[in-house]
């Protein structure tokens, strides 16, 4: 009896020693997602697409991540596969093309359907891993349960923008229906969203016109944000610029850096990161430290250099000092611009601002940048000292935004177009495994978003190329690295946010984007581009060998008939005919809708190969 109860225990004891081995293999890993980011604020990028690290544009800094490229490898011709934040981000937590996931915009959606897989953070929650998230996450998933839309957490830790703006842990920020403004309390109740600022006492200035008329005890306030903090908010010849008017492309933060939004991202990860096996706090909510028994997955999602566009003043001061060479709209580019793109650009016309406006806006994006490069910086010292403490492989994954962002290009600021400025955004991998992913590598081969998640699950330990993981339209990008995975000779992704339904395709040399229906309804008429006219299409082809900033549109030229009609049967074989899907989510955050419509008349026409 005691020679079998010796031989369990020594089983056991094996058992358990070859689960912790297993554990020991699996890398800690950190990604770093930034929102609206161009690639050209990046130095090091600059320095690998045109050899120079100043932008086009002008001055720009960010030896944090120049340092990042040093130490592992840059993809730099990775694209987006939707230039809005929420398809965007749905493409790289679920590894899948919007075409594919039936995710095409800011749409609420589910996990109840037959098209439903894993996301990233469950399958690495399958692989043992400890899951959290800091920031913004920017996907609208719901599941169904008892017949309503309920939210889902992806991540097993969430402490996102909405609980430390609840704890006044942020500069700017919105908060629903508040009662009272610093200690007085509101004759009406605002049962809307309402945007605010705190300065460095904690006063706050809500900026809401319905507020100041029902409560004339607050006039003015929204105006006191303004002239303090130096707005300058969106607007155009049709909508004049007010104190109420969305969006704020330049401006000064009202807290100093460090205390900012994306400041209190950086310090809660650090404090979790110090917290181990230990609760902290984060304001007055109490949260699980990192656990040390465990691999750590963390996702932080920053908000720079999205608006409100709110350098520190201290980085604001030393921007100042440059002047910008503004990108400016000309009529011949006007004329040939496909209407779905010319609806995009009256949207956020920019180009009538004045030269003082201009500068003022370029320059507190750069510094915005410059900023959170330094936060960045101060993220990955934590992750990779933590990780070395424990004596445990790393690796961080660094995305330059979750789409790009126009200063003025093409006569607009914001994103929403398949042009160059608002979909290349480059990765870098920094691993303590530097034969998967060399310092100081360039790869110039395409990469995509949907390459992601395969790469940090394999990374993991998963067997992407398996069966179970056939879901994922990516590639794990160490295979890249390898030259074990195929060469793309194009990406492609499809947009529908502000432009309305729109796709494109991206080879060395050339862009070509067409309209794919002419709404956004889901499962009706999915093949309509088949039958189309040329025209209907509303076509964009940029040759950008020789026309990098995609000012020339020649899809009706002659000369390059050939080369359109090639790449736009190519774009509808392959996101109107390779295994499309789309679901008519339901109303709003009720997403229960769960019939998946197909269009699979082309299938394998995806297979990364495009001779022009």
């Amino acid at each position: 009896m005691n020679k079998v109860y010796s031989i369990l225990l020594a089983f056991v004891a094996l058992f358990t020693i070859g689960k912790s081995a297993i554990a020991q293999q699996q890398p800690n890993i950190l990604w770093v997602l930034t929102d609206d980011h161009r690639y050209d604020a990046i130095r090091a990028f600059n320095k690998m697409l045109t050899g120079n690290e100043i932008s086009k544009l002008g001055y720009v800094e960010s030896p944090n991540t120049d340092r990042l490229t040093k130490e592992g490898t840059t993809f730099i011709n990775t694209y987006c596969q939707a230039t809005g934040c929420a398809p965007s981000r749905a493409s790289m937590h679920y590894g899948r093309y919007p075409f594919r996931s039936g995710v095409y915009q800011f749409e609420y959606h589910n996990n109840n359907t037959e098209n439903s897989y894993p996301h990233l953070p469950e399958a690495m929650e399958k692989l043992g891993y400890q899951t959290v998230h800091f920031g913004k996450l920017g996907i609208r998933l719901r599941t169904i349960k008892n017949g309503k839309a309920v939210k889902e957490n992806m991540y097993q830790t969430d402490i996102d923008s909405r609980i430390l703006a609840d704890e006044g842990l942020t500069a700017w920020g919105k908060k629903w229906g508040p009662k009272e403004v610093n200690g007085q309390k509101l004759k009406e109740q605002i049962k809307t969203s309402v945007e605010y600022f705190i300065d460095e006492d904690g006063k706050y200035y809500y900026i809401s016109e319905k507020l100041e008329k029902e409560n004339p005890q607050f006039a003015g306030m929204a105006q006191e944000a303004y002239d303090k903090y130096d707005f300058m908010r969106k607007h155009s010849p049709d909508h004049p610029e007010t104190v109420f008017s969305p969006g704020i492309l330049a401006g000064v933060s009202s807290r100093p850096a460090g205390k900012t939004r994306d400041g209190y991202y950086t310090s809660t990860f650090i404090d979790f990161l110090n917290n181990q096996n230990e609760n902290f706090l984060v304001g007055t909510k109490t949260y699980k430290g990192v656990d040390t028994s465990k691999p750590l997955f963390c996702h932080i999602g920053f908000d720079f250099p999205h608006t409100p566009v709110l350098p520190p003043a201290d980085y604001r001061a030393r921007f100042q000092e440059h002047t910008y060479k503004v990108p400016e709209l000309d009529d011949a580019e006007w004329k040939k611009m496909p209407e779905q793109l010319k609806k995009q650009v009256k949207k956020s016309y920019s180009n009538d601002f004045s030269e003082e406006e201009k500068q003022k806006m370029i320059q507190d994006y750069y510094a915005f940048c410059a900023y959170g490069d330094a936060l960045v910086g101060e993220s990955v010292d934590a992750f990779v000292a933590y990780s070395e403490k424990m004596k445990q492989e790393w690796m961080v994954v660094f995305v330059c935004g979750d789409h790009g962002w126009k200063l003025n290009d093409h006569g607009a600021v914001s994103k929403f177009t398949p042009w160059d400025v608002d979909s290349h955004n480059p990765i870098v991998v920094v691993s303590s495994d530097k034969k998967a992913f060399p310092a100081g590598k360039v790869v110039r081969n395409f990469t995509e978003f949907v390459d992601i998640a395969p790469t940090i699950l394999g990374a993991a330990g998963a067997k992407v190329n398996t069966k179970e993981y056939a879901y994922l339209d990516g590639m794990d990008m160490a295979k890249v690295v390898s030259k074990e995975a195929p060469v793309r000779d194009y990406i492609v992704g499809e947009s529908h946010h502000v432009t309305g339904p729109r796709a494109y395709i991206r080879t060395k040399d050339y862009c070509f984007s067409m309209q794919t229906r002419p709404n956004t309804k889901r499962g009706v008429n999915m093949e309509w581009a088949l039958n189309a006219s040329y025209k209907d299409l509303d076509p964009a082809l940029y040759y950008t060998k020789n026309d990098p900033d995609e000012k020339n549109n020649l899809a009706f030229d002659k000369e390059y008939e050939k080369v359109a009609k090639k790449m736009k049967e190519k774009l509808i074989n392959i996101v109107l005919g390779d295994n499309r899907a789309e679901v008519n989510w339901g109303k709003g955050s009720n997403a229960i809708g769960t019939e998946v419509f197909k269009s699979n008349f082309a299938p394998g026409a995806h297979d990364y190969k495009l001779k022009l």
